[in-house]
């Protein structure tokens, strides 16, 4: 009997071994699951968020706010704290 099956697939008892099953998971393949050539469920791997998610360049952003001005935040905290005090 000759089986064509589209994606990876792992017996139950082949489970023990997830060293393969890393490998495709990783790969971004969907694994079918069986027992005795009978499908009994799909293991489907997680999209990554992290390599989906770009993050901002706040240093463009704070020179485009601020431009090439530097703010002295040790003193603005210290004019805060004695605008407060009174």
């Amino acid at each position: 009997m000759c089986h064509d099956y589209p994606m990876p697939n792992v017996n139950i008892r082949q489970l023990r071994d997830t060293r393969q099953l890393k490998a495709w998971l990783r790969a971004g393949k969907t694994v079918e699951l069986r027992e005795r050539d009978t499908l009994i469920a799909r293991i489907v791997p997680v999209a990554s968020p992290a390599k989906t998610r770009k993050i901002p360049d706040f240093a463009a952003m704070r020179k485009e706010i601020f431009g090439d001005r530097t703010l002295p935040g040790a003193d603005l905290l210290i004019e805060e704290r004695e605008r407060s005090r009174y």
